[in-house]
């Protein structure tokens, strides 16, 4: 029973991970071919060990060559991870406060604290982002607001920009970064900030000293559950950003419905994942040596 259960995230791995990689990866060593599906597979498994050795013997790379000669590519990749970063930052910096304010709410209020965090997920991804197409727009809810107190003359021009993928980059992934830093906090010892404080310590030192570092792993958590998805992200940047912003997602899902590059568009996905695997290992590794340094 214990192998058994040991083995089932392995297969679960395996089955809707490497399996579906290894198929990409194969495409995208494929050529380009006016066919249904549209390329020409450079491994077919009937060929049996004859195939498979000819297909390590003829391995191409054009594709993988072709993304450093197009600087679209290499452009979107780099515009990916500008957002991605600055998102995640901007994502932390309201997220870490409501956290905060959470683990420190009265006991009988958390219950309900969190389920106002997670009420968005009640309501459809694709309604939540075309609802802050409403608000805004030029004729949008929040220029109407603003025009009405008065604190602009004409109205903003926020939409199909870069400043409203922020936004609702933000707005969708906030859960994702609260509930891991929550999770944290909670965890936290008070009398470990009262002893810090009996030592001299400032509250905002106490705070910065002792709160944040033991908090770390949250941070971490929530970090990673909103740059993995947001470095990919398709339906924001499209909806939000209009043509002028640039992201790989975008770029991913051009090449395989409208140009119907199959190849080109599998090389793509996988450059991409190794961009985000390449980190989470290293940071891994990192952890792993800090908790061996500490024992």
């Amino acid at each position: 029973m214990r192998r058994l259960l040991i083995a089932i995230p392995f297969v679960w791995l395996l089955a809707l991970f490497i399996v579906p990689f290894l198929i990409v990866f194969k495409i995208s060593l494929s050529d380009l071919a006016v066919a249904i599906p549209p390329y020409t597979p450079t491994l077919d498994p009937a060929d049996g060990w004859a195939g498979f050795k000819h297909f390590l013997s003829q391995l191409d790379w054009e594709n993988y060559v072709w993304l450093t000669e197009d600087a679209l590519y290499w452009k979107a990749y780099l515009s990916s991870l500008k957002i991605a970063v600055i998102s995640t930052l901007l994502t932390l910096l309201v997220g870490y406060p409501i956290a905060y304010g959470m683990a420190r709410a009265p006991e009988e209020w958390r219950a309900m604290l969190f389920m106002l965090v997670i009420l968005p997920f009640w309501t459809s991804f694709l309604i939540r982002v075309y609802s802050w197409m409403g608000i805004l727009s030029q004729e949008g809810y929040l220029n109407q607001f603003l025009l009405w107190i008065g604190a602009i003359n004409e109205p903003l021009v926020i939409l199909n920009t870069n400043i409203a993928v922020y936004i609702g980059i933000v707005y969708t992934y906030l859960p994702f970064m609260i509930l891991p830093i929550y999770a944290a906090l909670e965890k936290l010892d008070i009398s470990l900030l009262e002893a810090a404080e009996d030592l001299g310590c400032s509250r905002f030192s106490a705070f910065w000293l002792v709160t944040v570092p033991l908090s770390k792993q949250g941070i971490v958590a929530g970090s990673f559950l909103v740059f993995i998805p947001t470095i990919g992200e398709f339906v924001i940047p499209s909806l939000l950003g209009g043509s002028r912003t640039l992201m790989i997602g975008k770029v991913l899902w051009e090449e395989f419905f409208s140009n119907r590059d199959w190849p080109v568009a599998s090389a793509v996905a996988v450059v991409l994942l190794l961009i985000l695997i390449i980190p989470i290992v290293l940071f891994q590794r990192n952890e792993q040596k800090q908790r061996e340094a500490g024992k």
